[in-house]
C-alpha cells in the first residue's frame, strides 16, 4: 500500500464505539462484538465512513479497557479474534474502515511482562516498568499519587494513571520493540489503524525530577509532557504504519498548537491528526470537576485558534463528545431544548474544516445520568474526586460535581428502544440505563424526520457531497458575540456561511456588513417550519431574529475576483 493512500482520513467521518455499552448480542448484560456486528448498517446509514473501538483486548477492567492484560486478543466479554474478524470484514465491505486503540503508555499491573517485572532486577522484564527506590512527588492524574509501592519487588512503580496501571518504560528499546510487534500483529490482520491514547505521555524526563509541588497534577506535567525523546520513539512507530499506509490518531491532553505541529507536520510527522482538547474547557478549568458556566466565547475561541493554526499545515480532527466526557447536550446544550440544542451542536461543528468523530448516542442526543449515590458509580476519577476533594460541602454539593463531570455519563447503554433496557439487552445491563431512554432513543428517531439523528444524517451528508465543506478555507465572524457561532467555509467563488444560537431565547443577531442585503440559499435549517430548505434567504440590513438554539446553514455564490 502506498503512502499516499492513507489520504482516506480526511474525508472520513468516524463513529467511535466504547463496547461494553454499545449493544449486546449475546445476551449478558455486556455489549459485545456480536451486537456491534448487528449494527454495522445502521451505522453505515449515518454517512459514516470508519469506526474507532475503544480497548477491546483482555482487560481487568480498573479503567474499563485502558488497563490492558494482553496486547493480542479480544476480551472474552467482547468476543474473540474470530469475531472481530467478521466485524471487520464486514465493515470492510460496507465501506467503513476500521482504526484500534492503541494504549502503551501503560499496561495493567495483571499483564505478564508486569507480573514478570515486579519479581526482580533480575529478569528480562526488569526493566519494562519505570521503578524507583524512592518516588518522586508527582501525581497521578487520576488516583493518588502517581506511585505504588510494591512488597513483591520492594520499589515503587510509575503509575500517571490509576494504581492498576503501571507506566512502562519507553526507553527501553526491548519496550518499543513490543509495541512494533503489536502494530503489526493488528495491521496484518486488516485493521486501518491506530488512535494512540495519551501518546504525548510516553517519554519521560531523564532523572524524573521533582514536579512543582503546590500545583497537583499539572506540576508535574513538563517532567512527561512531549518529553525528551518523544519524536524519535514516534518515528520507530510511524515507520511500521507506513508499510501498511495505516492512519494514526494521537491523543495530546495539555498541549499546544506548536507541539502538535511537530506530531503532524515537517520532519518529525509522526501522527495524522491529533485530538486536541481545548474546547472541552468551554464549561470548566483543566478538568471537568471543576465546573463554571458555559461560555459560548470560550468554545468558539478554542475552535477557531485550531481551526487557523493548522490550516494549510495539518488537518484537524473534529468532536464534542467521547467516552472521557460527559454529554454534550448537558454542558453546552440544553436539555429543556433537546432538539434545537443537539442540532446546533451539530452544524456547528460538523461543517468545520476537518474529520468529524460521533460518539455512540450522540447522534440522538443522550445526555447525563444522575444517579442518587456515589456508591452507584463506578468510574475510578469520579470516585476520587468525591472522596478526595471538597470533603467539608455537604453531600448533595459533592454528588452534583459528580453529575456535571463523570466519564460514566458517557458509558450508559446506548438507547435502541423503549423496551426494557433500552433495546440494548433482554437481560439487565451491567450498568444502569438513563431514565430518559423512553423517549430519547434510535427507534423513536428514526420515525422523527427532525429529529437529532436524521439531522446528523443531513449534515453528513451535505458535508460528504461538497468540497468547499470538505477542504475549503475558515473564517469566523462576530467572534466576540456571546450567543451566536457564525463561520464560512469558502472555496474559490462556494462558500458556506454557517449561524448557530446558544440562546435559550428569541435573540436578534446583526450580521457582518458584507452580507447585509444578500441573498443566501438556505442548505440546511433545525427550524424548517420557518427556513424551508432550498429557498432563498434575504439576509437583512437589520438583523436576523433567531430562535433558541437555531442553526442555519447557508450556501453562497461570491462574484469572481478581480
Amino acid at each position: 500500500m502506498k503512502r499516499a493512500d492513507r489520504d482516506w482520513y480526511k474525508t472520513a467521518v468516524f463513529y467511535q464505539i466504547w463496547i461494553r455499552s454499545f449493544a449486546d448480542g449475546n445476551h449478558d448484560g455486556i455489549g459485545d462484538l456480536y451486537g456491534v456486528y448487528d449494527k454495522l448498517e445502521y451505522i453505515r446509514s449515518l454517512g459514516v465512513t470508519a469506526i474507532w473501538f475503544n480497548p477491546l483486548y483482555p482487560s481487568p477492567n480498573a479503567d474499563f479497557g485502558y488497563d490492558i492484560s494482553d496486547y493480542c486478543d479480544i476480551h472474552p466479554d467482547y468476543g474473540d479474534l474470530k469475531q472481530f474478524k467478521k466485524v471487520l470484514d464486514k465493515a470492510h465491505e460496507l465501506g467503513m474502515k476500521v482504526i484500534m486503540d492503541l494504549v502503551i503508555n501503560h499496561t495493567s499491573d495483571e499483564h505478564r511482562w508486569f507480573k514478570e517485572s515486579r519479581k526482580g532486577k533480575d529478569n528480562p522484564y526488569s526493566d519494562y516498568y519505570i521503578w524507583r527506590d524512592e518516588p518522586n512527588n508527582w501525581d497521578s492524574i487520576i488516583e493518588g499519587t502517581a506511585w505504588e509501592y510494591d512488597k513483591t519487588r520492594g520499589q515503587y512503580y510509575l503509575h500517571l494513571f490509576a494504581k492498576k496501571q503501571p507506566d512502562l518504560n519507553m526507553d527501553n528499546p526491548k519496550v518499543r520493540e513490543e509495541v512494533k510487534n503489536i502494530l503489526r500483529f493488528w495491521l496484518e490482520m486488516g485493521v486501518d489503524g491506530f488512535r494512540e491514547d495519551v501518546i504525548n505521555f510516553i517519554s519521560k524526563r531523564e532523572g524524573l525530577p521533582n514536579g512543582i509541588g503546590f500545583l497537583p497534577i499539572i506540576g508535574s506535567m513538563m517532567h512527561y509532557k512531549d518529553g525528551p525523546h518523544i519524536h524519535e520513539y514516534m518515528k520507530e512507530f510511524r515507520e511500521v504504519c507506513d508499510e501498511y499506509g495505516a492512519v494514526q490518531i494521537g491523543e495530546g491532553p495539555m498541549t499546544t498548537i506548536g507541539n502538535a505541529l511537530k506530531y503532524l507536520s515537517g520532519n518529525t510527522k509522526s501522527l495524522d491528526m491529533m485530538f486536541s482538547f481545548d474546547h472541552m474547557t468551554a464549561d470548566c478549568l483543566f478538568t471537568e470537576y471543576i465546573h463554571r458556566p458555559f461560555k459560548l466565547i470560550r468554545l468558539k475561541k478554542a475552535l477557531s485558534k485550531w481551526q487557523y493554526k493548522l490550516q494549510g499545515k495539518a488537518w484537524n480532527s473534529l468532536y464534542l463528545e467521547n467516552h472521557d466526557h460527559p454529554r454534550v447536550i448537558s454542558r453546552y446544550g440544553s436539555e429543556k431544548y433537546h432538539r434545537e440544542s443537539g442540532t446546533a451542536l451539530a452544524f456547528s461543528y460538523l461543517f468545520l474544516r476537518g474529520t468529524p468523530f460521533i460518539y455512540q448516542g450522540q447522534e440522538i442526543g443522550m445526555t447525563n445520568i444522575r444517579l442518587s449515590s456515589i456508591h452507584k458509580y463506578i468510574d475510578v476519577s469520579s470516585i476520587n474526586n468525591y472522596y478526595k476533594y471538597h470533603l467539608k460541602d455537604d453531600e448533595k454539593s459533592r454528588l452534583h460535581r459528580i453529575h456535571v463531570s463523570s466519564r460514566d455519563s458517557s458509558r450508559t447503554p446506548v438507547q435502541w428502544n423503549s423496551d426494557r433496557y433500552a433495546g440494548f439487552s433482554d437481560v439487565k445491563p451491567w450498568f444502569y440505563v438513563n431514565p430518559n431512554y423512553r423517549s430519547i432513543n434510535v427507534e423513536a428517531e428514526e420515525k422523527d424526520e427532525e429529529s437529532i439523528l436524521n439531522y446528523y444524517r443531513r449534515c453528513l451528508s451535505i458535508r460528504q457531497k461538497s468540497r468547499t465543506l470538505l477542504f475549503g478555507s475558515y473564517r469566523e465572524y462576530e467572534a466576540g458575540h456571546p450567543y451566536v457561532y457564525m463561520y464560512e467555509r469558502k472555496l474559490g467563488r462556494n462558500g458556506y456561511i454557517v449561524i448557530c444560537s446558544f440562546a435559550q431565547e428569541k435573540i436578534p443577531f446583526v450580521l457582518p456588513k458584507q452580507f447585509r442585503g444578500k441573498n443566501a440559499k438556505i442548505a440546511l435549517s433545525n427550524y424548517p417550519g420557518k427556513n424551508p430548505e432550498g429557498v432563498y434567504l434575504h439576509l437583512p440590513e437589520t438583523c436576523l431574529i433567531l430562535e433558541p438554539y437555531e442553526a442555519l446553514l447557508l450556501k453562497v455564490r461570491y462574484r469572481q475576483s478581480k
